[in-house]
């Protein structure tokens, strides 16, 4: 990672951190609307989401508004260094993973793996609008959703962030798996290929 992907990376988290509570609550709420509306949102099957940390945008708007066929998952890791996603509900048991984020507490037998989902949408530090995410650096959606490379969605990937997470441009290393779109406060930027839209 480069001096210039850490500088970006903790300003953005800064800015993000320091949005008022009224910021905050105003913008998940027009981002389950956003995420709602979108072209592709699905009326059945899984959707993935995230369990908000270190200011980002919170989803439990939009997952309490979700068609009664969906099923929201949260992200587990696994020990191969790819997520699986696990079905939640308010309610059910949680337990923090090695950074300490709430991942449901199930069996392995019970995971799903990441070509199970219809959509899913994934935190992120900041954005382009080439519908590259620059995320906390580890890698973990980039290496779940490489098959997304080879083809179209499903699952469709969406962002979720703040309108000042968006950049000019970053730099996309070959592994980068691009967001289909990303769902701000303000607007729904749609990045699909012409190709898959």
């Amino acid at each position: 990672m480069t001096a210039d992907r850490t500088t970006l990376r903790r300003d953005l988290r800064a800015q993000r951190r320091n949005l008022a509570a009224p910021a905050r609550i105003a913008g998940a709420e027009a981002v389950a609307a956003r995420l709602l509306a979108l072209p592709f949102a699905p009326r059945s099957g899984y959707v993935a989401g995230y369990w908000a940390m270190d200011g980002e945008i919170a989803l439990h708007a939009w997952q309490l508004r979700l068609p009664p066929d969906c099923v929201y998952c949260l992200p587990v890791l696994h020990d191969d260094l790819r997520l699986r996603f696990a079905p939640w509900r308010p309610g059910d048991a949680l337990s923090p993973n090695r950074y300490g984020i709430p991942e449901p507490d199930l069996a392995a037998t019970s995971l799903l793996e990441p070509e199970q989902m219809s959509l899913v949408v994934a935190p992120l530090v900041g954005f382009d609008r080439r519908g590259h995410r620059l995320g906390m650096g580890a890698g973990w959606y980039d290496r779940s959703f490489a098959f997304r490379q080879r083809g179209p969605a499903p699952p469709w990937l969406v962002g979720a962030a703040f309108e000042l997470q968006r950049v000019d441009a970053l730099d996309a290393a070959d592994w980068d798996v691009a967001l289909d779109a990303v769902c701000t406060e303000s607007a729904t930027h749609d990045h699909r290929s012409p190709l898959f839209a």
